[in-house]
């Protein structure tokens, strides 16, 4: 899209005036891992930010002065509410006098495998009362292509304001990955499509007077499409590595010794390893998106879905190694007593958004395995039936254990410690292999 300016609405110029001078009142609907990190963050830059979210104990916290994500401190948080910065409801009356809002809220999919946007359609006809002529609404969360122009636009019109020339809409998507400290929602480049050229330059403007760098795109569509082609990226290449690892086992060969020759070319080759399946909010769930709206045009996505399943088997396969593991040493599965280290979704955050780690804990139990886990950020985990809480002695519970799994590879974990200590170890992410560490007892992914 071409960085020329045109010529502005006046509804349109006094709200880019507005969000210049940073004296606009924003608000943010749903305040998760995308919204309190974009509240802050714009309120550092000197607005003044209302965050809306049904979530009662999210909403305390923030009156609180305190941050429920490890990504935003909490002094970070109390400064602002102090200063009059930022403040949060369970309603959006908040929301009466804001000049702009982005609609941060969850995009499931249904068990079914059909997008779940019962959210984005909530949030927006709650806006509805609110909206008025000079304001801007971003649609952040992931959704196919369309969504914002087929689903929101007919709503914030009903009331006979002109997308375009009374109120201004546009999709940004989220690019948070949470724990990271390189790249934030400050620093990440920020891309806008608007419904018209006018939309996206409004909107362009709000974010622009606190993020580094505004990445203007032609349409909603280009927005929308592009976080999918982002995170399809990423599962297609994670499923390249996973099958990888699957002939590599056939084929009796070290999958990670593999990639690290690999990944000593310069060029053309972008390292990826495998793992016992794909966690986030994003990853698992982004590419299927692309893929169902591709439906209604006759067309099927192939590598996507062949993707998903390879990931999707992941917990599977590692479960039937582990179960391999331990008929090699003479042990059956059932009754055995197995260690589970790490269930969050990554490394070093507290994020349990569609980790591996449950699938896995939950196929060990239906083989009748003895399950326990230790996870430093995860204190208890409550899925589908079963209760479990976190060891308090890792060490202790690896000495007792026929088998310890290491599912998600946090970096304060004394891995010297655990080989020293266990019987037998099943590491999918290569977490020993990386420190040198290596023994009999170890079989890995």
């Amino acid at each position: 899209m071409s960085k020329k300016k045109i010529s502005l609405p006046v509804a349109a110029q006094e709200l880019v005036d507005k969000f210049t001078k940073r004296n606009a009142h924003l608000g943010i609907v749903g305040l998760g891992y995308v919204g309190l990190p974009l509240m802050v963050v714009l309120a550092e830059a000197g607005y003044t930010v209302t965050g809306v979210d049904a979530d009662a104990d999210k909403v305390d916290h923030i009156l609180r002065g305190e941050s429920y994500i490890e990504d935003v401190p909490s002094e970070k948080v109390a400064a602002l509410v102090g200063a009059g910065r930022i403040s949060a409801s369970t309603t959006y009356e908040a929301l009466a006098d804001i000049d702009g809002v982005s609609i941060c809220v969850p995009t499931p999919l249904r068990k079914t495998g059909d997008p779940d946007l019962s959210y984005i359609v909530s949030a927006t006809q709650s806006l509805l009362p609110y909206l008025h002529e000079g304001m801007v609404v971003v649609l952040e969360s992931t959704t196919y292509p369309g969504t914002t122009r087929e689903m929101v636009l007919p709503e914030l019109e009903k009331e006979g304001l002109v997308v375009g020339e009374h109120i201004f809409l546009a999709f940004s998507p989220e690019r948070v990955d949470p724990g990271r400290k390189d790249w934030t929602t400050l620093n990440t480049p920020k891309v806008i499509g608007g419904i018209t050229p006018v939309c996206t330059q409004v909107a362009a403007a709000m974010y622009a007077q606190a993020m580094e760098n505004v990445v203007p795109a032609s349409s909603t569509e280009v927005a929308e499409m592009a976080k999918l082609l982002e995170n399809t990226f990423r599962a297609v290449n994670i499923a390249l590595v996973n099958e990888l690892a699957l002939m590599c086992d056939r084929l009796g060969i070290d999958v990670w010794e593999v990639i690290k020759a690999a990944a000593t070319k310069p060029f053309g080759f972008m390292k990826f390893t495998p793992g016992p399946g794909l966690g986030g909010h994003c990853i698992p769930i982004d590419p299927l998106y692309l893929s169902w709206k591709l439906k209604s045009v006759k067309y099927t996505a192939r590598i996507i879905e062949l993707a998903s399943e390879i990931n999707t088997n992941m917990p599977r396969y590692v479960v039937q190694r582990i179960q391999n593991a331990l008929n090699d040493q003479a042990k059956a599965i059932r009754g055995s007593k197995l260690l589970v280290l790490g269930v969050a979704y990554k490394a070093d955050v507290s994020d349990m958004r569609e980790s591996p780690a449950l699938d896995v804990i939950g196929l060990l139990r239906d083989q009748g395995a003895q399950v326990d886990y230790y996870d430093p950020f995860v204190p208890s985990i409550q899925h589908e039936g079963w209760d479990l809480d976190s060891l308090s002695d890792p060490i202790a519970a690896v000495r007792q254990a026929d088998c310890v799994v290491i599912i998600t590879d946090h970096s304060d974990v004394d891995y010297a410690a655990v080989l020293q200590n266990a019987k037998l170890i099943f590491d999918s992410r290569n977490a020993l292999g990386r420190l040198g560490l290596e023994g009999p007892q170890v079989v890995k992914l």
